[in-house]
């Protein structure tokens, strides 16, 4: 392929360390998108290998792990974070970024997807149908309009069919339009692949009828898609086109997010001419690596083509678009924060606009209104400026507009935070992410524990932006809320590993309330003497219940002076006090009024403290009188699913208590919106079980409406004694 900023070819071979890029049209951002086990780290350490980052798969040339350098990953055997994979190919510094492809970890994803200008979206061909999640991927990606290629990996394997992969996807992804996602190569029955775009790599061209006919249809709708009106009339005139014309129609048509090439790749060993030009296995390239790297450095977009970065100034106000200009103003953003032990905070932080130097200040902004995080607007200032490659931290001078380079001692800046001038601070636009909804509380294992809790947590929630951390004032359980299963897995063991804090997880208690079912009236008596002064108090209170959302009123309808005036804001206080710690099952009362009717005092025995005691002692009787009702938070949920599963979540939710308000269709049609109005008690586990139930596809939103009467039969579960 041809360089399309200086003509020259790509080397087709290992490229050694160029150093860091001096200006933004020798960048190019790309992540890796796909499902788990679709073989997304073992691209991404192939394609290492075929640009010489690497002397062997997987392996930095210092020993260690290129991309799973984190514990976890090792133990869990997959990805669970976002990782920085800096390469070299022909004058180009590629940037691959190196994503989960579970669920729990869409915000690690997203963190890709800022940081990137392009996408590959990788498939294996073993697979034998798309499935949803897949289908959620490809729209994570479409969403900001990101230019993608397809990557169909596992090529070597027994049952792996190229052409019905590529079908699958054409159906899948086409969006109506399957000529918008064709093959650029073809794999050979001699283990080699047939670049349908270069007439010389064929021989003049293809001579198979079924090769020649790709080559004519992948022709046509680069023609189509490019936007180029001469190349399309030359194309319908029959004129032949040339390999640079085809080339510059290629990079505009996946520039323009109207067309997706799909390339190939397989193990090193389905390599046929192996033997003959490398000494090891272990040292060959994968399959189609090299053909991978020269797309990306020949037809994907810089990040001076990209549309320009949307800015406001740290209050909101508006301010113009920055497009990748080093001597523009600065404006970065934290895309990811990890603790090093060696090293301390490292911020991964890809430069938007400006030119990013070691040891100035900065000005942090951010986490605007964000739950759980802190808002920032300050300075601090930068440490050494680096390229991470595995455990490898290779010194960088500065970083440029476009390039994306790890930053050492921003001890306030979190992940989502914009870094500027001082003199000009700036905001970026923050990117969407998903509402953590499974609740997880934790209690420290020990004293020691509860003394590193707090920057403990403060560190992970510095690093995730997915994770919201509530001390919960009505039940005071410290809740950490999660994506799900596995990403509360991953912060428990990173709290315990990295940061040396361990913690329980504790029964997550949903915050109860009761009130009074019916009027009732009771009599605090507290007398006692016991030499010296005594305690004298006795009052009468006639309690009723409001209606819901009524709060609390206290009502003084003393006469005569039977309490003295002193004395009613101690009943008052006692009452209160006696209402926030229950009456029935030890939950916060609300909605009643209550009315001091009567009472009696003593000129020396009487105090403020017998009076708050009598109080309480007052509302205690009044609820043996009346029933105590047990009161549940009810919550709005909005359950997006593919249609296929409506019927199962109706039914789920019915199982739940949930009463349904009504289903609409969204989108093209294809999903509908399911809203119902759900106790909170079941929904502790809806963000497991709905995934489950939806085959991972399905996702909701909550939003409390009111407390209302638990049914009896739940009542007594839950006050039954254990």
């Amino acid at each position: 392929m041809v360089d399309k900023s200086t003509g020259r070819a790509g080397t087709n071979g290992r490229d050694t360390a160029a150093g860091p890029p001096a200006r933004p049209e020798q960048i190019r951002n790309v992540v890796l998108v796909g499902h788990s086990g679709a073989g997304k780290t073992t691209l991404a350490e192939s394609l290492a290998l075929a640009a010489g980052a690497v002397g062997r798969p997987g392996r930095v040339h210092d020993g260690s792990t290129l991309s799973d350098y984190d514990e976890i990953e090792h133990r869990q055997q997959r990805s669970v974070q976002l990782a920085l994979i800096p390469l070299d190919h022909s004058g180009y510094r590629i940037n691959l970024l190196d994503t989960p492809g579970y669920a729990d970890f869409v915000g690690e994803l997203r963190a890709g997807l800022r940081a990137a200008d392009a996408a590959l979206f990788v498939i294996s061909a073993t697979e034998e149908g798309i499935d949803a999640p897949t289908r959620d991927l490809w729209q994570e990606c479409a969403a900001p309009a990101l230019p993608r290629a397809l990557v169909v990996t596992r090529l070597d394997a027994p049952q792996a069919d190229f052409a019905t992969t590529v079908d699958l996807c054409r159906e899948t992804f086409g969006g109506g339009d399957p000529d918008s996602i064709l093959p650029l190569h073809l794999p050979r029955p001699d283990g080699t692949l047939l670049a349908l775009l270069d007439p010389d790599a064929a021989g003049g061209g293809p001579a198979d009828p079924v090769a020649a006919a790709a080559r004519d249809q992948l022709i046509g709708a680069v023609a189509a898609e490019s936007d180029d009106e001469s190349l399309l009339d030359r194309y319908l005139s029959g004129d032949a086109l040339d390999p640079k014309s085809l080339l510059q129609g290629l990079e505009r048509a996946v520039a323009r997010s109207a067309f997706h090439p799909v390339l190939a790749t397989a193990a090193p060993h389905a390599h046929a001419d192996h033997a003959a030009t490398h000494d090891s296995p272990g040292t060959h390239p994968a399959l189609g690596a090299r053909e991978i790297l020269d797309l990306i450095a020949t037809a994907f977009p810089s990040p001076a083509e990209r549309p320009p970065t949307q800015v406001t100034d740290p209050d909101g106000g508006p301010h113009a678009p920055l497009g990748a200009d080093p001597d523009g103003p600065l404006a970065a953003e934290v895309v990811k924060t990890s603790s090093d032990p060696y090293v301390g905070r490292l911020s991964l932080v890809r430069v938007f606009s400006g030119t990013l130097r070691p040891d100035v200040p900065v000005h942090v902004s951010g986490h605007s209104h964000a739950p759980g995080h802190q808002d920032h607007d300050l300075d601090e200032r930068v440490g050494a400026l680096g390229s991470p490659l595995g455990r490898t931290l290779r010194p960088a001078a500065q970083g440029i507009a476009g390039d994306i380079v790890s930053v050492a001692r921003l001890t306030r800046a979190e992940t989502g935070d914009t870094l500027s001038d001082p003199g000009d601070p700036l905001l970026v636009t923050a990117w969407r992410l998903p509402d953590p909804l499974l609740p997880v509380a934790v209690a420290a294992h020990s004293r020691t524990d509860e003394d590193k809790l707090s920057q403990g947590l403060a560190r992970l929630v510095a690093e995730d932006p997915t994770l919201r951390l509530e001390q919960n004032p009505d039940t005071g359980q410290l809740v950490l809320w999660c994506l799900g299963e596995a990403h509360a897995d991953v912060l428990l063991e990173r709290l315990r590993g990295r940061y040396g804090v361990s913690v329980d997880p504790v029964p997550y208690a949903v915050p109860l309330r009761e009130t009074f079912g019916a009027a009732g009236r009771g009599r605090g008596r507290h007398v006692k003497q016991s030499g010296g002064h005594g305690q004298f108090a006795i009052c009468e209170l006639e309690v009723e219940p409001l209606p819901p959302g009524g709060g609390f009123e206290f009502v003084d309808r003393i006469v005569g002076g039977a309490v003295p005036r002193q004395f009613i804001p101690s009943v008052e206080k006692g009452v209160r006090a006696q209402l926030a710690r229950g009456l029935g099952a030890g939950f916060p009362v609300v909605d009643v009024r209550v009315s001091l009717v009567d009472g009696k005092a003593h000129s020396v025995d009487s105090s403020d403290a017998a009076f708050q005691t009598a109080g309480a002692l007052a509302l205690r009787e009044a609820a043996e009188a009346a029933a105590v009702q047990l009161l549940e938070p009810v919550s709005l949920v909005s359950v997006l699913v593919p249609d296929d599963y409506v019927g199962g979540v109706l039914g789920d939710l019915s199982g739940r208590r949930g009463r349904v308000l009504g289903t609409e269709p969204v989108g093209a049609g294809d999903r509908t919106v399911v809203r119902a109005e759900v106790p909170e008690l079941e929904l502790v586990r809806y963000a497991v079980d709905l995934r489950s139930l939806s085959h991972g596809t399905g996702s909701f939103t909550r939003s409390y409406v009111r407390h209302e009467p638990v049914p009896d039969a739940v009542a007594a579960r839950l006050t039954a004694p254990l």
